[in-house]
């Protein structure tokens, strides 16, 4: 661990040793580059990835979830939740792979995938990203929707939503401020853990669309037996689910005013 604040010097075949600045997660001599380094050269794109998948996957399920939940057992609910299976069942890189096949090769809607910084070319960058990030939001989204359909149902049925109810306040206001927000808890538990592991590295998402994340560095050092980065790399994403459990119980007390009084 002393590496990550006075750093390392390693040994190499030339006469000068390798220098390696604190905060140093190891040094990968395949690449002859810091593990750091390369590891912050890679994270923009999957941070991009992660982010913009979560918006619409969280958008999409908790949405068609509500939808299904005060439709239950009509053909709206059947429906939803025939797509969610489907979803739910489709692997990613089938999905990835039809996509590609025929939004871009043959219905030629998009260019190939080659990803630039959005700062650099917006218009290429969402081009690049869309597909990857509807891919992505497709697969969790399945997951949300179940989710949130069996939520809203359980809290649906409690006496305080037929108390709202009864005093006469609009439907909108009982379903979004009374029965959503009682019913966030594990969803926020799910979108975080989920987050946190898309930033990581989506690594099959990632290699399909030839995202330059931290999938494709996994899969790239994992074929080239360089264990620092994939040292580096576990240890990235265990801090990110770290991080990402301690923000989820911090928002616990703002979802759920009872959690406040424990």
């Amino acid at each position: 661990m002393k590496g990550l604040f006075v750093g390392r010097i390693y040994a190499a075949d030339s006469p000068d040793p390798v220098v390696c600045n604190a905060p140093c997660l190891g040094y990968s001599f395949k690449r002859g580059e810091e593990v750091l380094v390369l590891i912050k050269d890679r994270l923009p794109a999957t941070i991009w990835l992660a982010l913009g998948a979560f918006i619409l996957w969280l958008a999409a399920g908790i949405s068609f979830g509500i939808y299904a939940a005060l439709r239950r057992g009509r053909w709206q609910d059947k429906t939803v939740m025939g797509i969610s299976l489907a979803g739910y069942s489709l692997p990613s890189f089938f999905l990835g792979l039809m996509a590609i096949f025929f939004i871009i090769i043959r219905l030629q809607l998009l260019p190939y995938p080659s990803y630039v910084s959005p700062f650099e070319n917006p218009i290429q960058f969402f081009q690049t990203m869309l597909l990857p990030w509807i891919v992505l939001a497709i697969l969790y989204a399945a997951f949300y929707m179940r989710l949130t359909r069996n939520q809203m149902l359980e809290v649906l049925g409690e006496d305080y939503i037929r108390t709202a109810r009864a005093k006469g306040l609009p439907e909108r206001v009982v379903i979004r401020k009374h029965a959503l927000r009682a019913g966030l808890t594990p969803i926020v538990t799910a979108a975080g853990l989920d987050l946190a592991g898309l930033l990581g590295g989506a690594i099959i998402t990632e290699s399909i669309f030839s995202l330059p994340g931290l999938g494709s560095l996994a899969v790239n050092s994992v074929n080239d037996a360089d264990l620092p980065v994939i040292v580096g790399i576990t240890l990235v994403t265990a801090t990110f689910i770290i991080v990402a459990n301690l923000i989820v119980d911090l928002l616990y007390a703002v979802i759920d005013p009872r959690v406040r009084l424990v």
